[in-house]
């Protein structure tokens, strides 16, 4: 019994500390942002603000509404690009999980393969490809940009979802009355509803965290979003840091809000499609 006691309290303990870790960068970036400039370069630095301040903030959000344009552009990209995901990826992991299509096996690999192929890669010749169609400096390119890592991840992730259900749904729909349009819509949708909200929480995050395509595709400030606007802070004599952080607290601030309101949908889609082809 008293083992047990003590097994459980060195598990807590030990899971606190790793929350620790694991936050004090997100406490830092908060603290830096209401730090005074006079007082970010203190030695030893101070572990909770002096005097903190809200002037990053009013100065970049109140003052100077360029920041607000920046977040606009990005919630804009992450939209796009989580439901251009979805239309995509539904249908294509839907026949890959329950039509006899040949090559699948390959189809997979080569989905794997791009999703591992680095931004850095892909961001040239995206910029020369989309240059001559246009597509630079709009919503559109970064949107297709995003889809080369948010579409083959929606696809190999809603797979397994598909995988899951039981083979004769369909035909019991259509022996019911439905075609296979309303019998995919209306019986199997439902179903693999957690996969849905997982893959469109993620691809929203591709869309929301994008920075090389952004800074690859984009000349302009119309269309640059807000990962693009922490870079106006890091200049050649020296960072802001008080602003750079302000902002970054306003960029993680969404993902913060959708990972602990959809904590529950999230990591149950991510248990729910885990099972072996």
């Amino acid at each position: 019994m008293v083992y047990s006691r003590w097994k459980a309290s060195s598990a807590t303990f030990i899971g606190i500390l790793i929350m620790i870790v694991f936050l004090f960068p997100v406490y830092w970036m908060i603290k830096t942002s209401v730090t005074p400039i006079t007082e970010l370069y203190h030695n030893p630095p101070h572990i909770f603000p002096v005097k903190p301040t809200f002037d990053s903030y009013i100065n970049n959000f109140i003052r100077n509404k360029d920041m607000i344009g920046y977040i606009g552009n990005s919630v804009i990209i992450a939209v796009g690009t989580m439901l251009l995901s979805l239309v995509l990826a539904v249908p294509a992991a839907y026949a890959l999980a329950r039509l006899s299509i040949k090559g699948k096996a390959v189809m997979m690999i080569l989905l794997l393969s791009i999703q591992m192929l680095p931004g850095i890669m892909m961001a040239m010749p995206l910029f020369i490809m989309f240059s001559k169609v246009g597509l630079t400096d709009s919503f559109a390119g970064l949107i297709f940009a995003d889809l080369i890592h948010s579409l083959p991840f929606a696809i190999i992730t809603l797979r397994p979802f598909f995988l899951s259900l039981p083979g004769g749904l369909e035909e019991a729909a259509m022996i019911d009355g439905c075609n296979k349009f309303t019998s995919f819509t209306k019986i199997i949708l439902p179903l693999v509803s957690p996969g849905l909200m997982t893959v469109g929480v993620f691809c929203f995050l591709f869309g929301w965290g994008d920075f090389i395509f952004a800074l690859t595709l984009t000349s302009g400030n119309a269309v640059r979003p807000l990962t693009l606007g922490l870079y106006r802070f890091i200049g050649q004599y020296g960072t802001e840091w008080n602003n750079l952080m302000a902002v970054a607290t306003l960029a993680a601030l969404p993902i913060i809000v959708i990972f602990v309101s959809m904590q529950k949908y999230v990591v149950g889609g991510i248990t729910a499609g885990s099972m072996k082809d």
